[in-house]
């Protein structure tokens, strides 16, 4: 088959990478002189450096000429940037099957992923996400990884997880692209609280109990946006919240221990060097929770740390102020 990965940022390169022990890969870089580099040098200096791109892969940033001939197309690109790349499909005849995996509500419009898609090219779009437990160096150094490809027709989530799957790239199928969604989305800003628990020496306990009321946040929100309660125990709930609560790849967990060292977020963003998605969704989380009446305290104490100044250790005492309930999810 034919992919197309539209974005060369540590997950597009490491998809490249791994897809390409199947099929034939083009990856798209906006920026020529980064792509000549890329092309040349096949390293992903900025990125991920620690794994070589394979010759078969071809790199371009001239954008009709990686989409020329596509079957498939996979947007590895933040949410921030996916209405734009989705541009360069405009006009693209017969438009190719598109997942995209990026994890996160567009900012201001608190869109899900496949909202953005519809918008911009149209209901009837052959489309779905991929999503779960994936850090992207392990995936490019080819370690063992399962994720879970969502599409709303059964049909084609088979036959896109079929295509996808790899050696050491189990692909799971769903027709839940909401819960994959959230899921995906919201264990952002769980991780940053986890990062902040870790940060301050609270202890594994704490961790533990953190990750357990992140899920249930999680699946409340979800199920009242209309995912299925079984996806947020699977890959794209339970477990990729486990994976970005816990290792230290994780950029938004690295967020949450650099707020609890006391580090504003103009600096630690700089100093991240990639997207930390749970900085830019844990706003719009909030405000689409105030909407449908979700309560989701851990989501509240991460936004005021975030966005008012709160101090990382005051959230904390926040949290363990409130008044002992039932526990229920």
């Amino acid at each position: 088959m034919n992919i197309t990965i539209l974005g060369a940022g540590a997950w597009g390169t490491a998809l490249a990478i791994a897809l390409s022990e199947r099929h034939r890969v083009a990856l798209w870089e906006r920026t020529p002189r980064q792509a000549a580099e890329l092309s040349s040098e096949r390293i992903n200096s900025r990125y991920l450096p620690q794994v070589r791109l394979p010759e078969a892969v071809s790199v371009t940033a001239d954008a009709a000429e990686a989409l020329r001939s596509a079957e498939l197309v996979l947007i590895a690109t933040p949410t921030g940037a996916l209405r734009e790349t989705l541009a360069l499909l405009r006009g693209v005849t017969p438009l190719p099957l598109i997942i995209w995996a990026c994890k996160g509500f567009e900012h201001r419009s608190a869109r899900l992923p496949h909202q953005i898609v519809i918008e911009e090219m149209g209901a009837s779009v052959r489309c779905g996400a991929l999503s779960g437990p994936s850090f992207a160096l392990e995936v490019a150094q080819g370690r063992p990884t399962a994720v879970t490809l969502a599409a709303g027709d059964e049909g084609l989530a088979r036959e896109a997880a079929r295509q996808l799957h790899q050696s050491t790239l189990r692909v799971y199928f769903t027709t839940d692209v909401i819960g994959v969604e959230i899921g995906g989305a919201v264990k952002n800003v769980m991780a940053i609280a986890a990062g902040i628990s870790d940060g301050l020496n609270l202890g594994l306990n704490a961790r533990a109990a953190l990750i357990t009321r992140g899920l249930a946040e999680i699946a409340r929100l979800g199920v009242k946006l209309g995912g299925r309660p079984e996806t947020f125990m699977g890959l794209a709930g339970a477990g990729d919240l486990i994976l970005t609560c816990t290792g230290d790849l994780s950029r938004n967990r690295r967020v949450g221990l650099l707020l609890a060292s006391g580090m504003p977020l103009q600096e630690i963003l700089p100093q991240i060097g990639h997207v930390a998605e749970g900085v830019y969704s844990a706003r719009e989380v909030r405000r689409i929770a105030a909407e449908q009446g979700v309560e989701m305290p851990i989501t509240e104490a991460v936004c005021e740390v975030l966005y008012h100044g709160m101090p990382a250790s005051a959230a904390v005492q926040q949290l363990l102020s409130r008044d002992p309930r039932e526990e229920k999810s």
